[in-house]
């Protein structure tokens, strides 16, 4: 299954794409969509649009796997990387994707094992899970431990939905770190 992750911003969105074979990850690709800060609103979330089409259909992937904005204490900065989110996650609906979503803590609980880990680790550790030859950069690092998350859990969310048997299309989340159906 081919997986990607998006860490969504309205400066800096970071997308990273991985194989899952199993319990094996692969390395696909990784980058981060810069936005041109002068630009108005509408235009750099068209930035973001645009640019994860572009990437999701150079690479094709199965699924994908989306950071939950967490609440800042700026109402407006909130709003603002709501709308950053809402453009990534229109993108990838758009090329036809099963969207999920995990919040930062959630990601770094699955990819480091613990909640609170720095940025610094999260990257560490994607670099270790991936064999990569470099440190990731941090917006990149974060997107790919959102699909690496996405590979830990997916699996799992699918058993215990085929085990509820509940509907087609029920949703299951994470809620304090336990799978909820």
């Amino acid at each position: 299954m081919r997986i990607i992750g998006v860490d969504p911003g309205l400066r800096r969105t970071g997308f990273g794409v991985i194989d899952t074979d199993g319990a094996r990850l692969r390395y696909v690709a990784s980058g981060t969509i810069v936005v041109p800060p002068a630009d108005a609103l509408a235009q750099r979330l068209k930035v973001i649009l645009d640019n994860l089409r572009e990437v999701v259909r150079d690479t094709r992937p199965d699924v994908a796997a989306l950071e939950i904005v967490f609440l800042n204490t700026n109402p407006t900065s909130t709003l603002l990387l709501g709308q950053a989110r809402g453009a990534a996650l229109c993108a990838l609906a758009d090329c036809g994707l099963d969207v999920h979503e995990y919040t930062a803590l959630q990601i770094k609980k699955s990819v480091v094992g613990t909640g609170r880990a720095a940025k610094e680790q999260v990257q560490a550790m994607v670099q270790r899970l991936l064999a990569l030859d470099g440190l990731p950069a941090p917006d990149s690092a974060d997107a790919l431990a959102c699909a690496i998350s996405h590979a830990h859990v997916g699996p799992l969310a699918d058993r215990l939905l085929l085990m509820s048997k509940k509907p087609k299309g029920s949703r299951v989340r994470l809620r304090a770190g336990r799978l909820a159906v």
